[in-house]
């Protein structure tokens, strides 16, 4: 069975990592089974490692993390909900893809139970809601925000980082940086989409969709 734990107000991110870490180690090596760590995080952006420092466009704002996840600068704070994956892709049928993709899935029907439709885009990671009441690019192109992101990191098969979901947060505070280097294209959050969701509501989601994209 998959642990589930929950941490109350904000969690610092050094503090989250080297938790996250420490449980990582503790499945590869048996002494410990899968978890999933709900979570906040106070404001920072976190830079992982296809991150490109031009695409830190207001350094001082908040403090600012390196971090072996993939991907590039993501923002975390209050009213973002964060679930870190600790667990065996190697048991999991060892097929990176097909668990990006998973956690994928999840992501978008988390979503679905709200009424939102979180789609998949070639070449831009996370989960993107299409808002056609808005004006396109100028190029033409529809707008679309990101709502969800997704960053993983995989030592000895086991998984750690994971995801991120805007329940309710500040969206200014994703002015600081080109949130993983997608420029154009905004963010959203549920609360932004007219959703008056909790974190409670958000959790139960997520628990009740695990189980039906990987089992208990």
């Amino acid at each position: 069975m998959v642990e589930w734990i929950t941490s109350p107000g904000l969690t610092g991110y050094e503090e989250a990592v080297e938790r996250m870490e420490a449980r990582a180690g503790a499945i590869a090596a048996g002494r410990a089974g899968e978890a999933v760590w709900l979570l906040e995080h106070p404001p920072l952006y976190t830079a992982g490692t296809s991150a490109r420092p031009e695409d830190l466009t207001d350094p001082g704002r908040f403090p600012v993390f390196p971090s072996r996840r993939g991907g590039q600068y993501t923002y975390h704070g209050p009213g973002q909900r964060i679930a870190y994956v600790m667990l065996d892709v190697a048991a999991r049928g060892r097929d990176l893809r097909a668990f990006v993709a998973a956690i994928e899935d999840w992501v978008i029907a988390t979503l679905a139970d709200f009424g939102v439709k979180g789609e998949r885009r070639e070449g831009r990671v996370g989960v993107w809601v299409a808002r056609p009441e808005k004006p396109p690019l100028p190029d033409g192109t529809p707008r679309e925000d990101k709502i969800a992101a997704i960053g993983l990191r995989l030592r000895k098969w086991i998984s750690f980082h994971g995801l991120s979901i805007n329940v309710d947060p500040d969206l200014s505070h994703y002015e600081g940086i080109v949130p993983c280097g997608i420029a154009g294209h905004g963010v959203t959050s549920l609360a932004d989409l007219g959703i008056a969701a909790t974190m409670a509501d958000v959790d139960a989601a997520l628990k009740r969709n695990f189980a039906t994209v990987f089992g208990q």
